[in-house]
């Protein structure tokens, strides 16, 4: 048996008693096709364009003419010395480096530390880019979660969660939802491209985990026809996003009481279909009417990731309102980008 073959082999994809056969296509009746899937490549390069024409042409038009505005941030004068350090080995040198730049530039520590500071302000992104970067994401996640739910709401198994399983493997697949699976994907596949080049925030280590085990779930999900049980974990998952990415907006805006009033609609919903819906039905469901097999138990592995990625920023989300509401901290994003604080930046400018 080849490469290719073994990976490929039905006890490995298939509960037990189903080949391959079972889902071969036939006149009217599609099932998924693995081959499909490679469509994701052009289609998150696809959609990485379509990013930046509506960035250009929607998000910045939008943002400029509702207000948001990037702070004058001070220039630092060019230095050789300091910038090679800077771009090669840290954005932020220990004493003993200031020291040592210091004397090689014939300049004081202070001023050191200060063109440092300076630089590293240069290259923190701006309210423009977060909000575009939102823009985006918003309009992405709510036409995806209005979309699943018109294609999902007349379906008998979105209501009734066990029929999910009747018949399975051999369910036919909607052209319908095969394209949205495959949207959902190529989606995902442009986050990760685009990763190096958004907007870090501290639970970047966080992101990358939980869009591997996305993207895993949804390849394994649709080669093993899993296409109902996926719809629906897609669904509950987009639900609170697109409040999420209307909230960072708001917040971009400078509108408080309206975003802190979005925020909270964000965190009850987040909680509701992270914390209870989607472990006690949907996941129940899977766990106690699917027969144990390889893939289960993979499907399993990311599906506990992600619920553990959901307790992490449910903590992060909870611990903002409290920090708000008991003790009126300052307000910001429990996911907030890891460069120093608008404070930070605001120190940095030039006194009027």
């Amino acid at each position: 048996m080849g490469l290719s073959e073994g990976f490929w082999h039905h006890e490995y994809w298939l509960p037990p008693g189903a080949t391959w056969e079972d889902m071969k296509e036939s006149a009217g009746v599609h099932y998924p096709q693995p081959q499909n899937l490679l469509l994701c490549i052009p289609g998150a390069l696809l959609l990485i364009i379509v990013r930046c024409i509506f960035e250009r042409t929607v998000a910045l038009p939008l943002g400029r003419r509702l207000g948001v505005s990037d702070k004058r941030r001070p220039k630092v004068q060019p230095n050789a010395t300091l910038e090679g350090f800077y771009v090669q080995l840290s954005r932020t040198p220990k004493k003993g480096d200031l020291v040592s730049l210091a004397k090689r530039s014939d300049l004081p520590v202070r001023k050191v530390e200060t063109w440092f500071r300076h630089r590293r302000a240069q290259d923190r992104p701006g309210l423009m880019k977060k909000f575009c970067e939102a823009s985006w994401r918003f309009t992405f996640y709510f036409t995806s979660f209005f979309s699943a739910l018109g294609l999902l709401y007349d379906k008998p198994w979105f209501w009734d969660h066990t029929v999910c399983w009747l018949k399975y493997p051999q369910q036919p697949l909607p052209s319908a939802l095969d394209w949205f699976y495959l949207l959902e994907l190529s989606f995902y596949c442009s986050l990760v491209a685009t990763l190096p080049f958004d907007v870090k925030r501290k639970d970047f280590k966080e992101q990358i985990i939980h869009h591997i085990a996305t993207i895993t779930l949804i390849f394994v999900s649709y080669c093993a026809n899993l296409i109902r049980f996926g719809m629906i974990v897609m669904l509950v998952h987009d639900a609170s996003d697109y409040i999420l990415e209307l909230a960072k907006m708001l917040h971009y805006l400078k509108w408080k009481r309206v975003c802190e009033a979005v925020f909270i609609v964000f965190a009850v919903v987040f909680i509701i279909s992270r914390l209870v819906i989607f472990p006690l039905t949907t996941y129940y469901y899977f766990v106690t009417k699917f027969q144990l097999f390889l893939l289960s138990c993979l499907i399993n592995t990311f599906l506990m990731i992600l619920q553990l990625l959901h307790i992490f920023w449910s903590y992060l989300i909870i611990q903002m309102i409290f920090s708000v509401l008991l003790h009126g901290a300052k307000r910001k994003d429990a996911r907030s980008d890891t460069e120093e604080s608008e404070r930070s930046e605001a120190e940095d400018l030039p006194k009027s």
